[in-house]
């Protein structure tokens, strides 16, 4: 063993050994003169090399240090395993005790000028004269005459590797031991261990430095899947990278380290490939010293070992790092826009739940102490956050959602230990649900100043409001976007001065301009107007200016600042508006005069009673109820007279339509009716020929009509019906409609024919005749309406009025239409 000073070993990067174990994470941490490692003592920096002064960075700097006394630890123990080791060498050639063993280890250390761990792991690479040893020896011989190099911080490394390898009890032990002990000194912040199937395919035996959520990515390579470890199982040299942005090929924790070095080398023992070991920089690689190559070379073969007695688990297996429900969310939250984490639950040894584990983190996350992400996430919760347990509410929102289920939203919610450059008492919009055994967890960092600024900048373009502000002193004047827009000019122009407005508007509107000028920087006071804006693309806008000066202490102006709104919409609506009202004025007046026109009509020819027939043993009344609407003044009528031939004719008819037009088509129809019934012809001849009337004679237009001859004589009804309601005859108790007989409705076609039939009446009965007003409904056919006319009519008051008024009283129907209602009772 050589004593000399010797150069320190170059890294990856260039940086001497030393440099890069001087970290927090190195595993030749400093030694005491038993040659045992210790912890350097001291707050943990926060980036930039000053210790945090905020509770979350303090609260954090503190689990860091925690973190690494345990690291330190257990490389305390391996050191003392290489050290009893020695001893135990020294014993067996020196054949002697423990204790003289120890002693002698000492004494050679102390002349030999190296630590008790450095001598002691020479001791076992003479005794060994393994892959190691060879290793140890060929960076000796390398680097024999440099000066300054610690030549034994390489066997140091592979030796502790090699104890915390055979100590693993997985592989992913293994790869935790190889990180730790050996590749982190080298700049090294991740490693990956790949395990060859028979079918050509990979599978993730273990891995260091990823988060939990990128190893369960990528624990499956199916066969013929290019990436950086197929490369390095293929190729028997391995592959350096320099870059891993350069290959654009795949492979585990890509997009944390996009532009990272990668070493992929073939794990193999006895001629067979037992898998491949593959290891990440953060930064681009530089060409490696052979020696270097020779370390990761034997450790690619310590993994080999490993390897030879790996069983993939079963397809379909659930991995035991990473639940099978967060593989979801993972891809959920890396698209989500706002910071989420992605949260598994941690149970203690009674398998009751004491913390939650951070499964992944996305793109969106900033830590508060400043850690990469690939830090935080695999962390537990409340040891990354200690801030999180005093949190209360945070905290057990999110217990609550993983036992219940129950999503929980919350707007404005106090956020203490998660956000990043923020104050501890900003608050946020938190979303917390549950998805199988795995909680997502999101927020948005509520941004007052941003949001009104957004608020401010869309009513702006909504409101189509451009402001301004002039300095009178200097000249400058100052447009936003809308403003230019609003005049109508590119954002590269010069903005208009104030006094050159009146050349830009419309020349009737200079009046309104220059007071609103004078009033503004004369008087210094606060100034509105509206004018006509004239573009230079030749549209004319209006718009509304209104403006305000800023005084000095003095009272002098020294700027103005406005805003200019396009109020041409509201202008163009009012000018419409205007223009409606008017029309619309008008129509009312002429609907008005129309419709008292037209009432004045139907009550002159349908009043509402009339005079009560004189004929022994009959008695006869009708009812006529207009619309109660006046715009729907209807074509209803009735008729009941007495004929020189001493018969009564008794009808009623509805003529399609309303209004006027509806109204004298009725005045002709009826009086038509009554002319011809003087011939004495009967009531399906009068029908045939007021179908002819009201095709040829009115305009085309149709009606329906129920047409009866009363013979008082031998108390006879013949009666003929055009598309209309049968009549109804009351009975004793029993109300029926009469049997419908053939009529078309009038004026539908030239000539038609009416079959008319007779009925014998008897004392005491009752025939209605109506039109559908009295019964027609929108939610109802008509037959349902017709039972219920029915019902009411079979109670018969003592007076044929009441029995008319009464069905008019508790008539269901809802169209609003007119009704005429007809009846007779036999004495």
């Amino acid at each position: 063993m050589s004593t000399s000073e010797q150069p320190p070993e170059p890294g990856p990067r260039g940086e001497t050994e030393r440099d890069s174990a001087a970290g927090p994470a190195s595993s030749v941490p400093p030694v005491t003169p038993e040659g045992l490692p210790v912890t350097p003592d001291g707050p943990l920096a926060e980036p930039g090399g000053a210790p945090s002064s905020s509770p979350v960075g303090r609260l954090a700097a503190t689990v860091e240090r925690l973190s690494r006394e345990v690291r330190a630890a257990q490389a305390e123990a391996e050191g003392r395993a290489l050290i009893e080791l020695a001893k135990g060498v020294l014993v067996e050639r020196l054949k002697c005790g423990p204790v003289q063993a120890a002693r002698q280890l000492a004494e050679l250390a102390e002349q030999a000028q190296v630590t008790p761990l450095e001598l002691a792991v020479d001791v076992i690479n003479q005794a060994a004269r393994d892959r190691v040893s060879e290793v140890t020896d060929a960076f000796l011989a390398a680097t024999q005459a440099a000066d300054g190099a610690e030549p034994e911080s390489a066997a140091v490394r592979l030796r502790a590797a090699e104890s915390g390898v055979l100590a693993a009890d997985d592989t992913q032990a293994v790869a935790d031991a190889l990180l730790e002990q050996a590749l982190r000194p080298l700049g090294a912040v991740a490693v990956a261990v790949w395990a060859a199937g028979s079918d050509g395919s990979l599978t993730l035996a273990g891995s260091a430095g990823f988060s939990p959520a990128e190893a369960a990515r990528w624990r499956y390579v199916p066969p013929d899947v290019a990436t950086v470890a197929r490369r390095g199982l293929l190729e028997r040299e391995g592959q350096w990278i320099t870059s891993l942005g350069e290959t654009g090929l795949p492979s585990i924790g890509l997009h944390y380290h996009p532009d990272g070095g990668r070493a992929a080398l073939p794990a193999g023992t006895g001629g067979r490939i037992h898998g491949v070991l593959e290891i990440a920089w953060p930064t681009p690689l530089t060409p490696q010293p052979p020696q270097i190559v020779r370390q990761v070379e034997a450790l690619a073969e310590l993994c080999a070992h490993t390897l030879e007695t790996y069983t993939p688990p079963q397809a379909g297996a659930q991995e035991p790092r990473v639940l099978p429900d967060a593989a979801e969310l993972m891809d959920l939250a890396d698209g989500l826009h706002d910071p989420a984490l992605v949260l598994v639950p941690h149970l203690d040894g009674a398998g009751n739940l004491a913390d939650f584990r951070i499964q992944h983190v996305n793109s969106r996350f900033l830590d508060p102490a400043g850690r990469p992400r690939a830090v935080v996430s695999g962390a537990l919760l409340l040891e990354a956050y200690p801030m999180a347990a005093g949190d209360s509410e945070l905290f057990h929102r999110i217990e609550r959602v993983y036992s219940t289920g129950e999503p929980f939203r919350a707007r404005r919610m106090n956020l203490t230990a998660l956000v990043d450059q923020v104050p501890l008492s900003a608050v946020a919009d938190i979303s917390i649900s549950r998805h199988g055994t795995a909680v997502l967890l999101i927020w948005r960092i509520e941004d007052e100043t941003a949001r009104l600024a957004s608020l401010l900048q869309h009513a702006q373009r909504l409101g189509r409001i451009g402001g301004f502000e002039e300095n009178v002193l200097t000249g400058e004047i100052t447009w936003n976007g809308q403003l230019f827009d609003l005049y109508g000019r590119p954002q590269s122009s010069t903005p208009v001065p104030l006094e050159e407005l009146p050349s830009h508007a419309h020349p009737d509107d200079g009046v309104a301009i220059r007071r609103f000028l004078r009033t503004l920087l004369h008087h210094r006071r606060p100034a509105a107007a509206a004018f006509r804006l004239q573009r230079p693309d030749g549209v004319t806008r209006h718009i509304r200016i209104v403006a305000e000066p800023v005084l000095d202490t003095d009272g002098r102006l020294l700027l103005v600042r406005g805003a200019c709104q396009d109020i041409s919409a509201q202008h163009w609506t009012e000018v419409a508006l205007a223009a409606t009202r008017d029309q619309l004025a008008h129509t009312e007046q002429q609907a008005t005069e129309r419709n008292r026109l037209t009432l004045q009509l139907q009550h002159a020819i349908m009043p509402p009673t009339q005079a009560p027939l004189r004929v022994t043993g009959l008695q006869a009344a009708v009812r006529y109820r207009p619309a109660e609407t006046e715009q729907l003044v209807g074509g209803d009528w009735y008729d009941a007279v007495v004929l020189p031939s001493g018969l009564v004719l008794l009808c009623v008819g509805d003529v399609a339509g309303h209004g006027i037009e509806a109204a004298t088509s009725m005045v002709v129809l009826r009086n038509a009716l009554r002319g011809l019934a003087v011939t004495g012809a009967g009531p399906g001849q009068l029908l045939s020929w007021l179908n002819i009337v009201a095709h040829h004679l009115t305009g085309a237009v149709t009606a329906t009509a129920v047409c009866g001859l009363y013979d008082p004589a031998d108390r006879t009804l013949r009666w003929a019906r055009a598309g209309h309601l049968p009549p109804v005859l009351v009975r004793d108790t029993e109300a029926t409609p009469l049997p419908l007989v053939k009529g078309l409705l009038l004026g539908a076609v030239p000539e038609a024919t009416y079959e008319e039939t007779e009925i014998q009446l008897a004392a005491g009965d009752t025939l209605l005749m109506y039109t559908d007003g009295l019964i027609e409904r929108r939610d109802r056919p008509v037959e349902e309406s017709l039972t219920h006319l029915l019902t009411t009519a079979r109670t018969a008051p003592s007076t044929l009025d009441q029995q008319l008024d009464r069905l008019l009283t508790y008539s269901k129907s809802d169209t609003d239409d007119d009704t005429c209602l007809v009846g007779i009772r036999v004495g």
